[in-house]
């Protein structure tokens, strides 16, 4: 009886695994097939769409595709990219924590209020936003700059600040209580006692804001009109030309080296997604 209880259990561990297996492939298959487009001709893209292998394997489309266009390497897309994505990941984990921190750790007069407003900015759709931010830029003088695109992280994220607070919630208040009997003031037991606390939630509000900033196109659409300041997403959507011949493989190829860091980044820091969310209490 044991015996086939255990091999009853090794059948059903078989089956899930084999489900798990086919699933993984049907989510990565569009990732696959843009791989594999990206070593092939404009002709094989089209006429062989369904094979994953490519008949002739063409590795100048990353070549061609990273020589840019209008004389711009690739290079400075990506260097643009990286500017604005990793000033706004510091701007928005420095501000967010600094808020969560006042409303989790600090009494002032309408702190409810407050925070309820804070929690209603997330139901605003973009849309809403859109035209007011941009008249606001453009008295400012921002358009066809960086600053639409960081400085408004600086000023934190309604969602990023609900997390770091039901995270700092579990941290004991006799640690602030220790630190003011040792004469540290606020802003001290904020950097050297609840900062280093915060770990998990800040590496993830800095792995989520890294992947919506890196993937933003409307936003470099809407502020960047110059072709030197265009981002790596702006970038591949202008290989695309309805006037002229679309260079098919080289998009595909950038866009392949588009997702090498959001992929990076991952894998690092992976770990500490799952801590970040779950908001159990102090973590060891």
């Amino acid at each position: 009886m044991t015996s086939y209880v255990r091999t009853m259990h090794r059948i059903r561990s078989a089956i899930l695994h084999l489900a798990v297996t086919l699933l993984a492939l049907l989510m990565l298959y569009p990732m696959l097939w843009m791989v594999s487009s990206s070593l092939k001709d404009t002709t094989d893209i089209f006429v062989n769409s369904h094979q994953l292998i490519p008949s002739e394997w063409s590795f100048d489309n990353y070549v061609n595709g990273f020589k840019g266009f209008a004389g711009i390497s690739f290079a400075v897309f990506f260097k643009n990219s990286f500017v604005i994505t990793i000033l706004s990941v510091i701007g928005t984990v420095l501000s967010s924590a600094l808020v969560a921190y006042g409303f989790a750790r600090i009494r002032f007069k309408f702190a409810p209020f407050w925070f309820a407003c804070m929690m209603l900015t997330m139901m605003l759709p973009g849309e809403v936003l859109m035209i007011p931010q941009y008249i606001l830029f453009h008295k400012m003088g921002w358009i066809n700059t960086f600053l639409p695109l960081i400085v408004p992280s600086f000023f934190g994220g309604a969602f990023f600040i609900f997390l770091i607070i039901q995270f700092m919630r579990g941290i004991p208040k006799e640690l602030d209580e220790a630190a003011v009997i040792d004469g540290c003031g606020k802003y001290r037991i904020f950097a050297l006692v609840i900062v280093p606390l915060l770990t998990p939630p800040l590496i993830t509000t800095a792995i989520f804001k890294f992947y919506w900033t890196w993937d933003d196109f409307f936003s470099p659409l809407l502020y960047l009109n110059s072709p030197k300041l265009a981002t790596v997403s702006l970038a591949i959507k202008n290989f695309s030309d309805p006037t002229m011949k679309t260079d098919w493989g080289a998009m595909f190829a950038m866009s392949v080296l588009s997702l090498i860091p959001i992929v990076l980044v991952f894998f690092i820091f992976q770990r500490y997604i799952v801590d970040g969310i779950s908001t159990t209490g102090l973590k060891g």
